[in-house]
């Protein structure tokens, strides 16, 4: 379990890559109305949790740095009796501390923020340093006020992405722990798979599992993709009837996550209905090069590695053997290759299901990966990926997850 000395340890590490003269903002959110009444389920912003361990909305974190001294200063709302009444018991500021480690004598009511950005944006000896890669409207509405008065805002996600990145043992674990979560859920769910089983069955079987594992809150939308359905990738609608029911000789393509302490998993499996459809079964022969290209990638992957040199491996090994099928030319091109290999081989994992970092950068020890080589073939009416998680470790990569790709436990159903 992440524990609260987790977060105070990276606000230190933040504050330690902070100049001096600086004041960090960030902002865990606000709920978002799904009707009038009714809220959509709250995330905070990734950064804010990383650094507090809190899932509220309505906080304010501020860390203030002048001469080698740290101020740490977290605003978060007022208790309401009739708000609690709706919607549950808000934490006070002795579960704030006990989660976040953020002493209680440095919590504050929020309405005390506001005063404080004011005194903050009229400091012109103090550089401010917001959230450029957040999506919410405040920290923009705060970044127009600065510029306003004529000062730049400095990027704190320049700080936070280069701490993500590299992951400590209690994050990699989390993941390994909703890697596992995920695959006993598929497991479960693959019990129902027969022909005339529906999307929808295996989805809400899927889900189930993996809620009553850990929680709702799971890393992505789920993905069961029947047949040719498996042709839009985020397929996240399932269907009850149609092309959603499974059918003799057909794949079932899985892509679905569990979150533990906020950490996703990113896993992809498929499975054959029935057994193989005589010597011909191209569901067979696919497999085998998604086989070859997996045990590449877990090969290649190692610190100095790039996602470009990975991607350039897998073109290479789905090239020759596209070609070997009469699909492309001999002398193919990685345009032709990318007719049928749709999607990046990899992407780094971690508080976000495509977690933060440049895709130009070398791996490094600490990285988490997900690595999902998949291809589709329109003419043979089939397509699909299997993904895993990975930690890349000082000589190569260690399996978060089990790294299961054999026909014994892909067809089922018979």
């Amino acid at each position: 379990m992440v524990s609260p000395e987790f977060f105070q340890n990276n606000r230190e590490r933040f504050a330690a890559a902070l100049p001096n003269r600086t004041a960090a903002l960030l902002f865990s959110g606000e709920s978002k109305k799904m009707s009038s009444d009714t809220d959509y389920r709250f995330f905070a912003d990734r950064n804010f949790y990383y650094l507090t361990g809190l899932e509220n909305p309505g906080y304010v974190l501020l860390i203030e740095k002048d001469d080698d001294n740290v101020r740490t200063t977290l605003y978060a709302p007022a208790r309401d009796s009739m708000k609690e009444r709706w919607h549950g018991k808000r934490m006070d500021f002795a579960d704030i501390a006990s989660v976040s480690g953020v002493s209680v004598a440095d919590i504050c009511d929020l309405e005390k923020c506001e005063e404080k950005e004011f005194e903050l944006i009229k400091n012109e000896n103090v550089t401010i340093y917001l959230d450029n890669s957040s999506v919410m409207a405040k920290p923009f509405e705060l970044k127009n006020q600065i510029e306003k008065n004529g000062r730049k805002v400095s990027d704190l996600s320049e700080i936070t992405t280069q701490m993500r990145l590299v992951k400590q043992p209690c994050e990699y674990e989390a993941i390994r722990q909703a890697a596992k979560i995920t695959e006993d859920a598929i497991d479960e769910m693959k019990t129902l798979i027969r022909p005339g089983v529906s999307e929808y069955e295996l989805y809400t079987k899927l889900e189930y599992e993996m809620a009553r594992r850990s929680t709702m809150n799971f890393a992505f939308e789920t993905i069961v993709s029947c047949g040719r359905n498996a042709f839009y990738l985020h397929h996240s609608d399932p269907e009850k009837d149609g092309d959603g029911i499974a059918q003799e000789g057909s794949i079932i393509q899985i892509d679905c996550g569990a979150r533990v302490d906020g950490y996703c998993a990113d896993i992809s499996r498929v499975f054959f209905v029935g057994g193989p459809q005589g010597e011909d079964d191209k569901r067979m022969k696919l497999l085998e090069l998604i086989q070859a290209l997996r045990k590449r990638a877990f090969e290649y992957i190692a610190p100095g590695k790039t996602f470009a040199g990975l991607n350039s491996q897998m073109y290479d090994i789905a090239g020759k053997w596209l070609a070997g099928q009469g699909l492309i030319s001999d002398n193919f091109t990685v345009e032709e290759v990318r007719q049928y290999y749709w999607h990046n081989t990899s992407h780094y994992l971690g508080l976000d299901v495509h977690d933060v970092g440049s895709r130009d950068r070398e791996f490094e020890a600490g990285n988490c990966l997900a690595v999902e080589p998949g291809v589709y073939i329109p003419e043979w009416d089939i397509g699909f990926r299997i993904e895993d998680d990975l930690l890349v470790t000082e000589d190569g990569c260690l399996l978060l997850s089990s790294g299961k790709d054999s026909p014994e436990g892909i067809i089922v159903g018979r």
